[in-house]
């Protein structure tokens, strides 16, 4: 669970800022994403955590909640082809600086999960296992993993051959057997799967 005092020093020190946090960095395919969330000083949305301690069902659940509550919100895509030509951290980036682009409401300063960053255009903080810490970030991490999980879901309709709707291109054991047998599209990373080639 998130400590509700790691963003009041920020809410005093600026007007808006928001949490950074991305989803599907390890992935074989499909998109990275990034999600940036402003929210009010006074919010309290229960049981915000990392998303990935959370299940499905309590993620989408939050989904609606932090949107109704935020401010400011805005998930970004980095697509296969610029994580191959710019590598995935820097993708990463990209997608961050896209979902601080999209906010309508446009923040001072940042609180951007784990410990590297560049390219943002506002002043920001890097804050390790941010997404256990702060409820900006929290916000953040359900938000790109919904966003990018409901992605994935259009993708295994469109391409039923991989079962991406059971482990949204992340490296199974399924996965892995599914490219074997049917071989590679244009939404998977060939930089991932150089091995695979």
């Amino acid at each position: 669970m998130t400590d509700i005092g790691f963003d009041a020093k920020y809410h005093e020190l600026y007007s808006a800022f928001c949490g950074i946090d991305e989803a599907g960095r390890g992935c074989l395919c499909g998109p990275v994403c990034a999600a940036a969330v402003i929210l009010p000083k006074d919010a309290v949305i229960e049981g915000a955590d990392d998303s990935k301690k959370l299940s499905p069902k309590k993620r989408e659940e939050l989904y609606d909640i932090i949107i109704s509550r935020a401010v400011s919100w805005y998930a970004a895509f980095a697509t296969p082809e610029e994580i191959d030509s710019l590598n995935i951290l820097n993708a990463t980036f990209l997608a961050m600086q896209r979902a601080v682009d999209g906010l309508e409401t446009k923040p001072e300063f940042a609180l951007v999960d784990g410990n590297r960053c560049k390219g943002l255009k506002i002043p920001f903080e890097c804050v390790v296992k941010g997404d256990s810490k702060s409820l900006s970030i929290a916000c953040a991490s359900i938000i790109a993993k919904v966003t990018r999980d409901r992605y994935m879901l259009t993708l295994a309709e469109k391409h039923p051959m991989y079962a991406l709707d059971e482990h949204k291109g992340y490296p199974t054991e399924k996965h892995y057997e599914k490219i074997r047998e049917y071989g590679i599209c244009d939404i998977y990373r060939k930089s991932f799967l150089k091995k695979m080639h």
